[in-house]
């Protein structure tokens, strides 16, 4: 298959890539920098660029490119940057493969569980409604930025990823410093719902999605396993051997990350992976000490 790839470079692009590869499909790239580098496309979503060649005939387009959500505090040069990544950038390639003589069979668009706010121990499945929060309102215009392409016959997906651990990057590689000296602990009252995933997972589910025509719309992308912070911090410090006697109270989460601290570490969110297990999705990680051991 040929595969078009925004954002190849990333957390979960680069990994990735590399599986495509492995499996044997051809891999294209979508670059914010003009390069001669074999497969690559030139485009620029604030100012409505992208240079695709139309000759190539792409069965799939993975669109996984966007400001990082946790990159610095939340100005409102900041959220505004993270909302137009997401938007304007969805928007343009929507339209883009849209107008192809050779259309994709299928987008698959990267979204998040922000898109359900703040709902303490609410079972939350891809039909709950959004919420109400700066985030989930990001998610939202996100995922209804693929229009063009649904319209056009295309299969689009929106994944919602959780929490995604490895060691390269995400949120577990912010954590592990703390933690490995002795000075993690539970973040605000610890009773916050963190939806996991391990990105071994998110790999193989994007295949899956690949593979799979019956998916389409949401997908929530995270373990069967939701655990609160509370049970992550211990889990975390039993892996690493180490104690988890400092907290971090909400206040001070809030006075050093501002608004960021409530979308990301004191919000609660209990996604359930309702689509991928009606579909029988073999899960790799379910249990949140065994994905932890295998990724540490």
């Amino acid at each position: 298959m040929n595969i078009l790839i925004s954002g190849p470079n990333g957390f979960i692009g680069s990994p990735l890539t590399e599986k495509l590869k492995q499996s044997g499909h051809e891999v294209y790239f979508l670059t914010r920098n003009k390069t001669d580098q074999p497969n690559s496309f030139y485009w620029k979503p604030t100012e409505g660029i992208i240079e695709l060649d139309e000759a190539i005939p792409f069965d799939t387009v993975i669109h996984l490119a966007g400001e990082g959500i946790a990159n610095r505090r939340w100005t409102d040069s900041q959220k505004k940057k993270i909302k137009e990544s997401r938007v304007l950038g969805t928007k343009l390639l929507s339209e883009k493969i849209a107008q192809l003589e050779h259309k994709p069979a299928l987008l698959i668009s990267a979204s998040a569980t922000g898109y359900y706010g703040d709902r303490a121990d609410e079972d939350l499945t891809e039909s709950s409604a959004p919420g109400e929060s700066y985030l989930a309102d990001v998610c939202n215009k996100w995922e209804k930025s693929t229009e063009a392409a649904e319209s056009a016959g295309i299969r689009v997906v929106q994944t919602r990823f959780g929490i995604v651990l490895g060691l390269k990057g995400g949120a577990l590689k912010k954590m592990l410093l703390p933690f490995k000296m002795g000075v993690g602990g539970i973040i605000g009252n610890g009773k916050q719902y963190w939806s996991w995933i391990a990105l071994e997972d998110v790999i193989e589910i994007i295949l899956f999605i690949m593979e799979n025509d019956s998916l389409s719309g949401a997908v929530n992308c995270v373990s069967p396993q939701p655990v609160t912070n509370y049970e992550f911090t211990k889990v975390l410090g039993k892996v690493l051997h180490r104690p988890t006697f400092f907290p971090m109270p909400g206040f001070i989460a809030k006075a050093a990350l501002g608004e960021m601290a409530d979308a990301l570490l004191l919000c609660s969110a209990k996604v359930h992976p309702e689509k991928l297990l009606a579909e029988n999705y073999p899960f790799r990680q379910t249990d949140l000490e065994q994905a932890l051991e295998s990724i540490l």
